[in-house]
């Protein structure tokens, strides 16, 4: 199978047409039929296994050998990401297009959308936190999308001055789906008096900790599937303490690279701040800002390997 899709879902066969461009032959049918959107509507938990093995223990999110391809963003825009230039649908075929080269023999690659959902703000706002969440039904509708499509769903969070916990937990309606992973960007938390935009944020590990402690316990209790918990980061100043950050039950850690420029500058970045002893790698990709953007082939060739690929 080219393209790996999720495990929760019905994996069609992939091929290639006469351009090389990855299609799938047993395609979802909500990629040829949207339906009707089903709000809450959750995949039924298979039995758990007579042996007593937890879900997230046997239904690994890393392909075995392969990698995730994401496409990153917020709904409604692409002024944060090419994700929201487009509506789901439309925005998955393109993802299709840009994950296919990925592909090695033996080496399979899923898809994923990388979706923010709480965005850093320059103003305070409501509650005093620099921040505010996405509307509910736009979630959703990704949340849905991504299911019926067979890709992972990641929700970003760019806290300002809430803690991660506490925003993470207003989106457990979510989390609880199978295909729906967690990312906390400590880019944009700040401490008292930081404003986002005006300062480069971080986070220690003990807010780190935390907040995957959460997500495990309730990977856990619901007897999920194993699920995405991703750190993004570009300085090592943006994670205090990042030895002490815990493996946890049920949550495949990621170390995801940001930052843009030239190849050379986005290579030393990621050797910078690598940390493989405690992380899967992830690095990011950004269709305007990058000098010469790297291809599949370059990635490929980064060392610590790259698992998790994002573009911007």
């Amino acid at each position: 199978m080219a393209l790996l899709l999720a495990a929760f879902t019905d994996p069609g066969h992939g091929s290639r047409d006469d351009s090389g461009v990855l299609r799938l032959l047993t395609a979802p049918a909500a990629l040829a039929q949207p339906e009707a959107e089903q709000p809450g509507k959750a995949t039924p938990a298979p039995p758990v296994l007579g042996d007593g093995t937890a879900r997230w223990q046997t239904e690994r999110v890393l392909p075995e050998r392969g990698m995730l391809v994401a496409y990153y963003g917020t709904p409604g825009t692409g002024a944060l990401g090419v994700l929201g230039e487009t509506e789901p649908r439309k925005a998955f075929r393109r993802l299709l297009r840009a994950a296919a080269p990925f592909e090695r023999p033996g080496r399979p690659v899923r898809p994923v959308f990388e979706l923010i959902v709480s965005i850093a703000d320059a103003h305070p706002g409501k509650d005093g936190d620099f921040s505010h969440d996405v509307r509910k039904a736009q979630v959703r509708r990704y949340v849905d999308a991504a299911r019926e499509l067979g890709a992972l769903l990641v929700l970003d969070i760019q806290t300002g001055r809430s803690d991660f916990l506490d925003v993470a937990q207003r989106w457990s309606w979510a989390l609880e789906q199978p295909h729906v992973g967690l990312a906390i960007d400590p880019e944009w938390r700040m401490k008292r008096h930081q404003v986002p935009g005006r300062v480069i944020g971080g986070v220690g590990a003990a807010e780190v900790n935390r907040t995957s402690a959460w997500l495990s316990d309730l990977v856990v209790a619901n007897d999920l599937p194993e699920k995405l918990f991703i750190v993004h980061q570009f300085r090592t100043s943006m994670v205090r303490h990042i030895g002490r950050i815990k493996a946890r039950d049920g949550l495949q850690l990621v170390q995801h690279v940001d930052g843009f420029g030239t190849r050379g500058q986005k290579l030393d970045t990621y050797r910078a701040v690598a940390r493989p002893d405690v992380f899967a790698m992830g690095f990011k990709l950004f269709y305007d800002e990058d000098v010469n953007r790297m291809g599949a082939e370059a990635v490929h060739r980064i060392r610590p390997r790259v698992r998790f690929v994002s573009y911007q």
